[in-house]
């Protein structure tokens, strides 16, 4: 007898001995895989992370990116004026400087209070596509709702957000709360708009690494692609092919939440012209009021925005340093990083990729860079739809973003609004929107236990 206890006491400590042991798996991090954006990272976990030029850099492109930051952060006044530089607001806008919405070189987010102005949440507008499936905008109010205007120029109107609380349950029992936004738009001055309205809420997303994520070769980005889900994987990812102005025909597109933008010109090009009313030599059109003649409005040139001057705040939105990684040894983020593998996550937001050559910079090219993104189009589920078609995108489709410094927007901006329209408070809120593509790897996250979840989201901060 005295032997078969001996026996079940060796047993026993065996077992906990292998648990221990799994308990305590040491992972380790990938070589060099906190430098985030390369040679392009920048090491700072100040309110200042997103606002650093890359650090290898030229020289005359050091110079000509502070250049840039300061065009970018001026705020804009109205024509004339003695500073003939900056004048030519309007006469329509939503912010008098890029840094109204981007701050801090951040992300914006929803309005707190009724009336609040340049918070960076946007409504794009429409009622139709053009024959190359670009969205048309309302007859009377265009492309967007532009709350801010210049003196005997009556606003657009404003709008005003509403949230209906969606609660849930976690599989281990713990509850969470979801919040769905509804818009109101508020004091419309020039008459109702269309009965057919499709409504977009964009938010103004960080500015880290774009010329990086330009540099990727169109065809990396393309390999990826799987439309019509070949492999019975649930991952569709899609290409958008959007119309290019310069080149004046449809190419890949890759910026902007639908991906409905082919280049960093372009993007700064639209916010320039859409949300404060300044022309460039690529959009010289002013958006005027209905019924009111621009010409009988006074302008700061045309182009307000000088090639010279707009090609130096491309050249600083292109060359912002990424954040490297924070904690990316500590064994919980590894943890974390693990999970958010084995859960699939990493289907759509794809850790690394090597830069092609970039045509102007080379401080971009050849870098080994961890975006977290496959820049492609997926169908993210009926609950996160705006029923707006945006070149190829549907309404259900959007750009996989990148996860590279979400971990310090909380830092830089003072807050936790994620997703395309900021209705996600934390992270853990982001993922449970997930649906569509990624229903599966929502079902997954909402299936571990507590302290798994916190791992993962662990890893997500210290991105």
């Amino acid at each position: 007898m005295k032997s078969f206890y001996k026996y079940i006491f060796i047993f026993l400590l065996l077992i906990n001995c292998q648990a221990e042991e799994e308990y305590t798996e040491i992972l380790t991090a990938e070589e060099n895989e906190e430098y985030s954006g390369g040679d392009a990272t920048v090491f700072d976990i100040s309110e200042n992370a997103f606002g650093f030029q890359a650090p290898n850099l030229l020289n005359q492109e050091q110079l000509e990116f502070f250049v840039g930051n300061s065009l970018f952060n001026l705020n804009w006044v109205v024509s004339p004026s003695s500073t003939t530089a900056r004048d030519g607001l309007g006469p329509l806008f939503n912010s008098r400087s890029c840094s109204g919405c981007h701050f801090k070189d951040g992300r914006g987010r929803p309005p707190i209070y009724s009336g609040e102005l340049s918070h960076g949440l946007l409504l794009r507008l429409s009622i139709d596509e053009d024959s190359k499936g670009k969205p048309l905008g309302d007859l009377i109010y265009k492309g967007q709702l532009q709350d801010q205007s210049i003196p005997n120029i009556a606003t657009e109107g404003g709008f005003d957000v509403s949230y209906e609380e969606i609660n849930g349950t976690f599989d281990d029992g713990t509850s969470y709360t979801l919040y769905k936004p509804t818009y109101t738009f508020t004091g419309l001055n020039y008459g109702a708009l269309d009965s057919q309205i499709k409504v977009s809420p964009r938010i103004a997303n960080h500015m880290s690494g774009l010329g990086l994520l330009d540099a990727i070769p169109n065809e990396i980005i393309l390999s990826n692609t799987d439309e019509f889900d070949s492999n019975n994987d649930g991952i569709s990812g899609k290409a958008n092919y959007v119309w290019n102005v310069e080149e004046n025909k449809l190419t890949l597109g890759k910026f902007g939440w639908k991906a409905n933008q082919p280049s960093i010109k372009q993007q700064v090009a639209g916010a320039f012209n859409g949300d404060m009313g300044i022309t460039t030599s690529l959009f010289p059109d002013e958006n005027c009021p209905p019924n009111v003649n621009c010409d009988d409005i006074a302008n700061g040139g045309s182009p307000e925005l000088p090639d010279d001057d707009f090609e130096k705040v491309v050249l600083y939105s292109s060359s912002l340093a990424v954040p490297a990684r924070r904690d990316w040894e500590d064994q919980d983020v590894l943890q974390g990083k693990k999970l958010f593998e084995e859960n699939k996550c990493n289907a759509c937001h794809i850790q690394t990729y090597t830069t092609g050559t970039h045509p102007t910079l080379t401080a971009m090219s050849n870098q080994i860079i961890h975006p977290y993104t496959d820049l492609l189009l997926h169908d993210m589920g009926d609950d996160l739809s705006d029923n707006r078609t945006d070149f190829l995108a549907t309404g259900n489709e959007w750009r996989t973003p990148p996860l590279w410094g979400i971990g310090l927007i909380e830092t830089v901006n003072g807050h936790t609004n994620f997703l395309h329209d900021g209705r996600a408070q934390s992270l853990e809120e982001a993922i449970l929107w997930h649906g569509g593509e990624a229903e599966r790897a929502k079902n997954n996250f909402k299936s571990l236990n507590i302290t798994e979840r916190n791992q993962l989201i662990k890893f997500l901060e210290s991105l």
